[in-house]
């Protein structure tokens, strides 16, 4: 099967990750069915699609006559039959417990195509354990998206032991037909690479503020003006690339073990602190409280603004 071939796509499971998915594949103008276990869920679905509608007509990401296209691509369904026949990918979406998850995969199985390819929102567990009593194995991939996956371009697909290498390149294929940014694990790994990058700098972050050396709004200061502009651009190794005539290596040559300090003074536990919630929530509700105005002081307010902030960031990439 190539990617091309993919012209329906069914979403089981809906909530913010399976809506914002249903919403990504209606947006590159895919049939798009989305599953979930009883209306009042759908319904819960569908207001979500609304509302990520709703802020990329505001920020002029789609024009008004684009939504009504987009959103009549969207069907909703509590009848898994209906929502897997006829479709050659399955984006599942259901809560992060594997009996779950093996039991939406054994319910899809029934009335899917042998060949349609099922790919797992999972980002925590493993699609070998997922896939593991799977009538089809060899089609199911991990398929990792970062929140939310209608806007932000990363999935991070992982091979189980027995996915066949058709199913994994053809699953990479079609991410990026629909403008995702598709990078592959080669091999299995707990909490694949986006979140053991992002877990390790919070590590570092809660370090700082537990040893009072910063407080949390100037630790988020720090990341945001510095150098999350730069990683907004390049990744880390493009950033000191770019940072050094002789490119990476002579980065690498100027800074010699210069690092090896900082590294002695790092945080190096393997168990995250206890309480730095009860810590950390009253400077974080600081922080809110003295955000400008644009930017807002509640949490409906500071969502808005992200998605605003990342509608104008996925322009600059070109890729809204």
């Amino acid at each position: 099967m190539q990617a091309s071939d993919i012209q329906r796509v069914a979403c089981l499971g809906g909530g913010v990750i399976g809506a914002s998915w249903a919403l990504a594949f209606a947006m590159h103008g895919l049939d798009t069915v989305l599953y979930d276990i009883n209306d009042e869920q759908l319904e819960k679905s569908r207001a979500q699609l609304e509302k990520s509608l709703d802020a990329l007509e505001a920020y002029g990401a789609v024009t008004p006559e684009q939504r009504a296209e987009i959103a009549s691509r969207v069907r909703f369904t509590a009848d898994m039959a209906e929502a897997v026949t006829g479709a050659r990918f399955i984006q599942e979406s259901g809560p992060e417990r594997l009996n779950i998850k093996r039991s939406i995969l054994a319910q899809a199985e029934r009335y899917a195509s042998p060949d349609a390819i099922y790919a797992s929102s999972t980002s925590g567990l493993l699609i070998s354990d997922i896939a593991a009593e799977a009538a089809h194995p060899e089609r199911c991939v991990g398929a990792h998206p970062y929140n939310p996956p209608h806007l932000i371009p990363l999935v991070e697909l992982t091979k189980g032991e027995t996915t066949a290498d058709w199913a994994l390149d053809c699953a990479k294929a079609f991410y990026h037909t629909i403008g995702k940014e598709p990078v592959v694990l080669r091999r299995e790994c707990p909490g694949f690479i986006a979140n053991r990058l992002q877990l390790a700098l919070f590590r570092e972050v809660q370090d700082l503020v537990v040893r009072g050396v910063c407080s949390p709004e100037d630790a988020d200061k720090a990341l945001v003006y510095g150098p999350g502009l730069r990683w907004a651009i390049f990744g880390h190794h493009m950033i000191m690339q770019l940072g050094n005539p002789g490119g990476f290596t002579g980065m690498q040559q100027m800074l010699g073990s210069s690092g090896d300090v900082w590294l002695a003074d790092m945080a190096s536990w393997t168990h995250q602190p206890e309480h730095y919630a009860e810590l950390v929530q009253p400077g974080i509700d600081a922080e809110m409280a003295n955000f400008p105005e644009h930017i807002g002081h509640t949490n409906a307010e500071c969502i808005a603004y992200r998605d605003k902030m990342l509608i104008e960031l996925l322009k600059l990439h070109r890729k809204l």
